[in-house]
């Protein structure tokens, strides 16, 4: 195991653990992984967050095969599909947070009711139809549901956030949680407003450009201003 890969996958350790403290997953139900090598690594199943070490993460080939004792996760497809349909997203997030797999439940898209929603990649967040967790129905039905996004609902199972990074995945893992939150605070109030699609489309090219930038960067942007 390389130094690379050894600090790898004890980012997506930190990240598992992160989960729980951030109060978006509770026990093992949620699992992380991430683009590595010629496939890809991912936690393992039913071993607490608390006890992994670097030596139970799975390392996973696109063709479902690894090597030793300690079983993937048994979400193993619906991460591999992603990756390999998406290769704009190196890591993936799934959680069980409480108010997202809520509206999950109701079997609904999220609207753009904030403009953060454009941090998933469009004007909603759409929700997968059910099928049995760990299934191929239900990879197929998520790789679906994410195509021109970057997350998505699985109906009565949770959340799936993907993104250039772990640390990137897990951040928008949270605002799907935190949109969530507001839908189920509006609802019995009746159908919040949106934002139109003209009005995210504007927010997804200010976001190509939010947060910290290059130097070469800014000055570009101060000769456009």
């Amino acid at each position: 195991m390389t130094d690379e890969e050894y600090a790898l996958r004890e980012e997506l350790i930190k990240a598992c653990q992160a989960m729980n403290g951030l109060g978006i997953n509770k026990g093992t139900s949620g699992n992380i992984s991430v683009r590595h090598g010629d496939g890809f690594l991912i936690s393992p199943t039913g071993i607490p967050y608390d006890q992994l070490t670097p030596e139970h993460v799975v390392a996973m080939t696109w063709d479902a095969t690894f090597e030793g004792d300690v079983l993937p996760s048994s979400e193993w497809r619906f991460h591999r599909d992603i990756l390999q349909a998406r290769p704009d997203l190196n890591a993936v997030v799934h959680t069980h947070s409480t108010k997202a797999t809520s509206v999950s439940i109701l079997g609904r898209d999220i609207p753009a009711i904030h403009y953060s929603i454009a941090a998933a990649g469009g004007d909603s967040i759409r929700c997968a139809p059910y099928e049995i967790f760990g299934s191929q129905e239900l990879a197929d039905q998520v790789v679906k549901a994410l195509e021109g996004r970057r997350a998505c609902l699985m109906e009565h199972h949770g959340v799936i956030a993907g993104h250039v990074s772990i640390a990137r995945a897990l951040s928008l893992a949270v605002t799907v949680e935190e949109l969530a939150t507001q839908l189920l605070l509006l609802l019995p109030m009746g159908e919040p407003p949106a934002l139109s699609e003209a009005q995210i489309a504007e927010v997804l090219v200010k976001f190509k450009t939010y947060g910290q930038q290059s130097p070469g960067t800014l000055e570009g942007l101060r000769k456009a201003s």
